[in-house]
């Protein structure tokens, strides 16, 4: 059964509320002002809260600011009573964390729903989403059906690119995000004198083009696909609905957004301190790691030397040597462009 606190300093109010509230199997506790509230919420721990602005001792946004700067309060759902509807007092319960507002007079079920719709929330906040396509736009339509917005699906706007063609470039404004449906596809930057670093590498399930639009500023480098792509866009209005609508979801989305952070820092440190052996033997791995599809056997992978240089941080004439050294030491084949690793284990342990 779940739990809600009411916050109310209207006695009838407080009593009806509670009794609709207990008709609809909720355990229900009550606090006659926002003092109350306070301490009940900290000592019960409710699966939601529903409070009344104007009260006496302690109003509603004194409530929401001291249960929010608690960490065993500050996730609770907030729903907000008002007999004010202005838009800058809304604005102002919103922009203090409040999850929903409900104007005075209200009906029982215009109450019930939007109770109904923040558990929900909590809920849908519990459950672990991958990156798979299927995962994500379900995670999608559960934020969108519970906010009424846009029907949109990252399977609506799929575009395809060829080998070698330009995802988006540097020092452009971004409208939205990408997301890798199929294929390899790399980031980098240009050195002025035309020397190029690859800053990322990213395949089938990954987020890109994200830090840019949540900086607000033009993208700080270039993304380029590595074979054939089908990449999925998510226009900025739908992003910025998952992004700010609720700190849950903004919480999750970042986790799913963030998972190549770790290994960008991994990639300034090898660069700074390893071996060019090292850096290459370490950006094999990557690519390994990266790509490497679950049943295959021998991991290969058909790259430009040149690529394979500029993610390594060093010359393709001495990224070409490094390769046939490994060659010659049974941890590669190599044909053309094809790369076959032989031997992650012994890249793995490279030593400097």
């Amino acid at each position: 059964m779940k739990k809600i606190l009411l916050i109310e300093d209207n006695k009838d109010m407080r009593e009806n509320t509670s009794e609709i509230l207990e008709l609809s199997n909720y355990k229900v506790f009550t606090a006659a002002n926002g003092k109350e509230g306070v301490a009940l919420a900290q000592k019960e721990k409710p699966d939601l809260i529903i409070c009344d602005i104007m009260m006496p001792v302690l109003d509603g946004y004194g409530v929401l600011h001291l249960l929010s700067k608690n960490e065993e309060t500050a996730d609770i759902p907030f729903i907000f009573l008002t007999a004010k509807a202005e838009r800058s007092e809304l604005r102002k319960g919103m922009e203090m964390g409040a999850d929903d507002y409900v104007t005075k007079p209200f009906d029982d079920i215009e109450l019930l729903n939007a109770i109904e719709s923040r558990l929900k929330k909590v809920e849908l906040m519990k459950k672990k989403f991958s990156n798979n396509l299927e995962e994500v736009n379900e995670f999608i339509s559960s934020v969108n059906s519970l906010d009424d917005l846009k029907k949109i699906t990252l399977n609506d706007d799929v575009r395809e690119y060829n080998k070698k063609e330009i995802i988006y470039k540097e020092g452009a404004y971004p409208r939205g995000i990408f997301y890798v449906k199929k294929g390899k596809i790399k980031t980098f930057k240009k050195h002025e004198i035309g020397k190029e670093f690859i800053t990322g590498l990213y395949s089938e399930g990954d987020f890109l083009g994200y830090i840019a639009l949540m900086e607000e500023c033009k993208y700080t480098d270039t993304a380029e696909a590595l074979d054939n792509c089908e990449i999925c866009f998510l226009p900025q209005e739908i992003f910025f609905d998952l992004l700010y609508k609720n700190a849950g979801i903004a919480k999750k989305f970042i986790q799913m957004l963030s998972g190549n952070l770790s290994e960008k820092e991994t990639q300034l440190m090898n660069l700074a301190y390893n071996s060019v052996r090292k850096r290459v033997a370490d950006s094999l791995v990557v690519l390994y790691n990266r790509y490497k599809k679950e049943n295959e056997k021998n991991f290969t992978i058909n790259l430009s030397r040149e690529d394979l240089a500029n993610l390594a941080g060093t010359a393709t004439e001495t990224t070409i040597r490094t390769l046939s050294d490994f060659k010659s030491e049974h941890l590669l084949e190599i044909k053309g462009s094809n790369i076959t690793i032989l031997n992650i284990d012994k890249l793995m342990q490279m030593r400097n």
